[in-house]
């Protein structure tokens, strides 16, 4: 499954489910795809909320590593901060649906 792949199951699950859900795309432009930020780069993948709770997951594929960028968010982040890969979805469902 491609991280894209895996990150719209993701959203798809979390709307299904109540959460509200942010996620900023890259856009075409002359130079190629950019996602406008102002501030840090490496900010995490979505931001999701419902009833009080926010998580913020990074979104990676199997074999996906977190750049230099995006650990400094981590540590910035803290509790609400996760690293979700496929393998991770049981324990992703069990979060979305409120288990844990």
């Amino acid at each position: 499954m491609s991280e894209d792949e895996f990150q719209q199951r993701i959203v798809d699950t979390a709307s299904w489910l109540g959460w509200r859900v942010h996620h900023t795309r890259p856009a075409r432009t002359a130079k190629g795809w950019r996602t406008p930020v102002q501030g840090h780069n490496g900010f995490v993948d979505l931001v999701l909320a419902r009833r009080g709770v926010v998580l913020m997951p990074e979104i990676k594929s199997a074999e996906g590593s977190l750049d230099p960028e995006q650990r400094l968010w981590r540590d910035a982040i803290g509790a609400q901060w996760r690293l979700w890969r496929p393998a991770d979805w049981p324990t992703i469902e069990a979060v979305l649906r409120g288990a844990t």
